[in-house]
């Protein structure tokens, strides 16, 4: 009791800040996932929804070099606000188009355009003022309560936005929207003292791009840093492949296909939360290098083939409770090296090119699982003989093509983790 009294006194700013900043982005998240509902049926297409995605990825893409610079250069309680007011205004637009019954899709493109500009600017600040609030030695800690509370998000979102929807109207969820992001709001100015960050002396009076440039040098200086965000990359492209070709995989093979999806979807979210439990709780371990290519190791080259191989709910359920369960754990020991070896004040710049890198593959790779699926694999699959090994090892139905592309995709994960993991640079940030 004495250790965890001890635990909330030192984390007292930045529990107050995460827990309200956990109810604003489970409001949000509601409102995002309710609007998805909204446009599939107001227009009946899949790739319509889709774009409402790309609308907020593209700009969160291209403006990262230049939201890195002014996250350490601007106050943070002001660009938070900022950031978090004009997601408001976006959501009180779209509850009076609603209301008035003028909202249309290419409205919320926009307002997904504006919304992934902002978040470009607060995802970096939030990192640093999570460094700025937290002592060193809870970097693992934090980060597990971190992973702890994206998948409560993850897992209570489609729940709450149903049951508001069913009881209520889309209003009655935009409204509870509004109101985490005003509890959130008052926390910020009144509750949480956030620690001024030191500048450099020499960085003050420099232009804006000289200011930018030193985010990159500082990734040619520590390569290592790098290496493991382009490992990161490669990793979050396999991950959207997988993303993009599981519902082609399952809702084809299975005749319950909705609720079998449903129910590996929602084991993946109970193994992130359990590993989240099991990061915040953890020692700090010898080797965080040797953490992290574990337990990508392990994810790549479970899960995929579990999918691959499977035929059954039960199956594809253990191989993602396996997959997902080392995720927490990889994700917290590759923040505690990045706020260890980056410097506060570049931490901004550096965490904005990582978001660059790691949203850049994303996009990719759900259109790349989605086309390998459509015009590659399914219709190689559809060519084969009866009797041929490929169609005895993942069926002659469809959804086979699917399965043979998670038996590559679990080769490609597994590639990339040996490769990086024989990453001289990425070894020398453990000394």
């Amino acid at each position: 009791m004495k250790t965890i009294r001890k635990d909330i006194i030192n984390l007292k700013d930045y529990l107050v800040l995460w827990s309200t900043q956990f109810l604003s982005t489970l409001g949000s998240s509601m409102t995002s996932f309710a609007l998805i509902l909204w446009s599939y049926q107001a227009e009946g297409s899949a790739l319509t929804t889709a774009i409402l995605s790309v609308c907020s990825y593209v700009p969160y893409i291209l403006m990262s070099m230049i939201s890195g610079v002014i996250s350490d250069k601007w106050n943070k309680i002001l660009v938070l606000i900022t950031c978090d007011s004009m997601a408001a205004i976006c959501t009180i637009i779209t509850l009076k188009l609603l209301s008035d019954g003028n909202l249309e899709i290419w409205h919320l493109y926009c307002l997904n355009a504006v919304n992934g500009f902002m978040s470009s600017l607060q995802s970096p600040v939030s990192e640093v003022v999570i460094s700025l609030l937290v002592p060193q030695e809870y970097y693992q800690k934090t980060s597990g309560l971190q992973s702890l509370s994206n998948s409560l998000s993850s897992i209570i979102t489609p729940m709450l936005a149903a049951a508001l929807l069913s009881f209520g109207s889309m209003q009655l969820v935009i409204m509870v929207d509004l109101t985490t992001f005003i509890i959130a709001t008052l926390t910020l100015l009144f509750f949480v003292k956030i620690p001024k960050l030191d500048t450099k002396e020499q960085e003050e009076n420099i232009s804006f791009t000289e200011s930018a440039k030193l985010g990159l040098n500082f990734l040619k200086e520590k390569k290592g840093i790098f290496y493991l965000m382009l490992f990161l990359a490669m990793i979050n492209l396999t991950a959207s492949m997988y993303n993009a070709a599981l519902p082609a995989l399952i809702l084809s093979k299975m005749s319950n296909g909705v609720v079998s999806l449903g129910t590996v979807q929602t084991v993946s979210g109970v193994a992130l939360l359990i590993g989240s439990l099991i990061t915040t709780v953890a020692p700090k371990p010898r080797s965080r290098v040797r953490v992290i290519c574990n337990t990508l190791l392990i994810s790549m080259s479970t899960e995929n083939f579990f999918l691959a191989f499977g035929n059954s709910t039960y199956i594809w359920s253990v191989g993602a409770l396996i997959g997902w369960i080392c995720i927490p754990l990889m994700s917290a020991n590759m923040n505690v090296i990045f706020r260890e070896q980056i410097p506060i004040h570049l931490q901004g710049r550096v965490f904005s090119i990582r978001n660059a890198f790691q949203f850049f593959t994303i996009p990719i790779g759900y259109f790349l699982g989605g086309f390998l699926v459509d015009y590659c694999f399914e219709p190689f699959m559809k060519n084969q003989q009866p009797n041929s090994l490929l169609t005895q090892i993942f069926g002659a139905q469809k959804g086979s093509g699917a399965a043979l592309l998670f038996l590559v995709l679990a080769v490609l994960g597994i590639a990339t983790c040996l490769i990086f993991r024989k990453n001289k640079e990425i070894w020398k940030l453990e000394e």
